[in-house]
């Protein structure tokens, strides 16, 4: 376990937004209680949990007690930082399978083994809270923080003013209430003296202190990282399918991997900071590196392999790397027929398919793609691709127009993979 300082260590790595005064003192005198809380609003965290996830594997790292805290109660609410509009509301049996889907990604990261003066904890807030009436909420928090206080912030104060608002419901504004409660019961109940978040959660986490300050006369910190943005502008762990998932059954691992090797140089550069465990020393020698040969993408192959491993394992990483060799034309026909099918489609997504019925194989090839399929226009240009060593079958060369294909060859039992040229692949696949 490192013995690090945790504020220069998330400053150096470019994960600092705001601090509030005293957070290092505090850290550097004695082992610290801090959370973070995470939406259960999915059975799985994509990868825009995972800034927050980092924060609290330094936070134990350094020798602190991180707390996850999954917002059962505030999420059947909802949060309106940095949105526009109410999310869905949730119910208690949902909320409760996307909690235990969570810990078990968690666990990646995080030592929950409780032996350990800091072992992890993860905590549901809807515990403390269902049972927790109108009129006592009302009366023990609610008298404690002003309208005036609350308006003041951000987030509230977006929401009421901004041109595409519709205004923001009572149950919304009460939100920073219900987060300034759950720092107030962990502050009482765990001894937890800092909440951690993204820079949009300050106004919510700085509720949470003052709250602590009136009612118990306690002192409590405040510690928030940037959001992550794209350099080109667009969003952060978005693709043109939707989010990245730490799910391999949401995002196959191959596909995980592909999303990291797919960022830009300048995007690498932060990412390998926020995103691994490397250290500094390691991570300015793979830079220098990268920036001497950038075509080779070193360092998007160093984040990929810290990340997906992390993530998924290394098996699924070697199969990552190993589909991704199949398609970038140095696989070999052994890697492509022990492919997993989530990840053969998953690496070959978007190839057009042709769909065959069992019965029409055996077939010759050039009826396969000519007349079964309209993979190629005609028999005879099939034919010449094939003498012109242009075409392939799951990535071996077609040495003849006369080769009959047959079950046996079929991967996974059900797909034949055709490639024309380097970089046309077709998929027919048997239904």
């Amino acid at each position: 376990m490192k013995q690090n300082n945790f504020v220069a260590e998330l400053a150096w790595r470019g994960m600092i937004h705001d601090i509030m005064p005293g957070t290092e003192e505090l850290l550097n005198k004695e082992m610290t209680t801090a959370y973070v809380g995470i939406d259960p609003t999915a059975d799985s965290l994509h990868i825009g949990h995972l800034v927050g996830v980092m924060m609290l594997r330094h936070f134990q790292e350094c020798g602190h007690r991180p707390i996850a805290l999954i917002g059962g109660a505030t999420g059947m609410i909802g949060d309106p930082s940095g949105k526009s509009s109410e999310r869905n509301l949730l119910n208690e049996d949902t909320l409760r399978h996307n909690q235990e889907c969570i810990k078990r990604q968690l666990m990646r990261f995080l030592d929950f083994d409780q032996t350990r003066s800091n072992g992890a904890l993860l905590l549901n807030n809807y515990d403390w809270t269902k049972d927790y009436t109108f009129l006592n909420f009302a009366r023990d928090i609610g008298k404690h923080i002003t309208v005036n206080y609350m308006m003041s912030k951000d987030s509230v104060r977006k929401r009421l003013t901004g041109e595409e608002s519709e205004g923001m419901s009572f149950t919304e504004f009460t939100y920073q209430l219900l987060q300034g409660y759950d720092y107030l019961y962990l502050y009482k109940h765990y001894g937890c003296k800092l909440q951690m978040g993204g820079s949009d959660q300050w106004g919510n986490i700085t509720t949470g202190s003052e709250l602590i300050r009136r009612k118990e006369g306690g002192e409590s910190f405040a510690l928030t990282c940037p959001l992550i943005t794209k350099s080109d502008g667009g969003k952060f762990g978005k693709t043109e399918s939707g989010n990245v998932w730490l799910d391999p059954e949401r995002t196959t691992p191959y596909a995980f991997y592909q999303f990291w090797m797919n960022v830009s140089d300048q995007d690498a550069e932060k990412y390998i900071r926020i995103f691994t465990l490397l250290s500094r020393e390691e991570i300015e020698k793979v830079v220098g590196k990268h920036r001497q040969e950038p075509h080779k993408r070193l360092l998007q192959s160093v984040i990929a392999e810290c990340v997906t491993t992390m993530v998924h394992g290394a098996d699924e990483y070697n199969k990552a790397v190993a589909a991704s060799q199949v398609l970038f034309g140095n696989g070999v026909k052994e890697q492509l027929m022990s492919m997993e099918e989530s990840t053969f489609l998953s690496v070959f997504q978007g190839v057009p398919q042709f769909e065959i019925t069992e019965d029409k194989l055996p077939s010759v090839i050039t009826d396969l793609l000519a007349i079964e399929t309209s993979v190629l226009p005609s028999k005879g240009e099939c034919r010449k691709l094939i003498l012109g060593g242009g075409l392939s079958l799951n990535k071996e060369k077609i040495a003849s127009p006369e080769l009959t294909v047959d079950k046996n060859m079929l991967i996974q039992g059900k797909y034949l993979l055709v490639q024309k040229g380097k970089k046309n692949y077709f998929i027919i696949k048997i239904v």
